[in-house]
């Protein structure tokens, strides 16, 4: 079925529900809405700071434990948001989610609604924030969610797209851009016969696990059967752009495009040689250029690295994760300080508050 938020193709979500992550359950709700369960470290999220205030706590590597609690998730972790029907109206939705899953599971969050989100219509928008609102009644506690990177394709060409940066990130990305030169870059489809081969099935997998090993959050590691589904799903047709130097595959980017819009999923690097050529920032600009040639509307950045995407031009729409405690203290305890949990919520206070200062200083 087509969710009223979901951005991305059937094929994916359906992959996920067959082949989750690694010691992951999934499965659909009576209204036909994804879930998953999964061990959950409560710190994934939190500020740098607060994790060594609890560390100098007596016997914390006795109880560190407590903080991965088996969590059941309202979502998957293959859409930007949890995806969402009006098959029932939100309130009723509410009540059946708190209904099934609270009595079973210490934590059940309900993961990315969006907020406002200039990439989903309003009745999607609509939805989520009645949605909100009927978790909030049911006991629910709101936490601010992470900061999805876009991009809209209202620029004529990479130079134009530049002009609107700094002049010294104008001349550190021209620098870098440099080695696009010295790579070949192909575009595949998932489907291609070239992905029926099982040692470049073993290889791709292999870049997205040095990608998954040197990321500083470890939560959902893709398994080896969803990848293989996902390079051979003729239907789903995904976007793969490969990056070569010298007939080495160093690099690539699987991405989707629909309803105008490019996806950028999940990318897998080879290094040292992904640094060396600067492959994050050629990708960039290359997937940029590529959405303008194809006369998308958008495109879609993902989670991660935000200080990162925002000096490489992209705007950013944030999530809400709705979080059940099912024991009151703890319930009580994490009201006081959810704010912790919110990470992407102060680099975003604090990069409105840089912006503002440039933007006085310039005036």
């Amino acid at each position: 079925m087509r969710y009223i938020n979901q951005l991305e193709p059937d094929g994916l979500i359906e992959n996920f529900l067959s082949h989750p992550p690694q010691n992951f359950k999934a499965w659909l709700t009576e209204s036909n809405v994804p879930v998953f369960s999964a061990k959950f470290d409560l710190l994934t999220t939190t500020d740098l700071d607060f994790q060594k205030k609890l560390q100098k706590i007596p016997l914390y590597n006795k109880w560190r434990k407590l903080l991965q609690p088996h969590t059941c998730f309202v979502g998957t972790t293959v859409s930007e948001y949890a995806l969402l029907t009006n098959d029932l109206d939100a309130v009723q939705l509410a009540e059946q989610i708190k209904e099934q899953y609270s009595a079973n599971y210490p934590f059940l969050i309900v993961k990315d609604i969006p907020q406002d989100s200039p990439l989903q219509n309003q009745l999607a928008n609509d939805y989520s924030q009645q949605f909100i609102q009927a978790l909030k009644k049911n006991g629910f506690i709101e936490v601010e969610g992470q900061a999805l990177a876009w991009v809209p394709v209202d620029y004529s060409s990479t130079d134009d797209y530049l002009s609107r940066l700094s002049a010294s990130r104008r001349k550190d990305f021209r620098r870098k851009l440099k080695h696009r030169d010295k790579l070949d870059i192909q575009v595949m489809h998932s489907g291609d016969d070239y992905f029926f081969e099982a040692d470049v099935l073993d290889y791709y997998y292999q870049l997205y696990l040095n990608v998954y090993e040197q990321s500083e959050v470890h939560f959902d590691l893709l398994t080896k059967d969803f990848f293989v589904t996902l390079l051979q799903d003729k239907q789903t047709k995904a976007t793969i752009v490969t990056y070569y130097h010298q007939q080495e595959l160093i690099g690539y980017n699987i991405c989707f495009i629909v309803n105008g819009m490019l996806i950028d999923k999940y990318i897998g690097l080879k290094y040292p040689a992904a640094r060396d050529f600067n492959l994050y920032f050629v990708s960039w600009f290359y997937n940029l250029e590529y959405a303008r040639e194809h006369r998308l509307s958008c495109y879609i950045a993902g989670w991660t690295d935000p200080e990162v995407k925002a000096s490489l031009g992209a705007k950013f729409t944030f999530t809400k994760h709705m979080v059940y405690v099912r024991n009151p203290l703890l319930r009580a305890i994490l009201r006081k300080i959810s704010n912790r949990f919110e990470s992407d919520r102060s680099w975003r206070d604090a990069h409105i508050e840089t912006e503002n200062n440039k933007r006085e200083c310039n005036e």
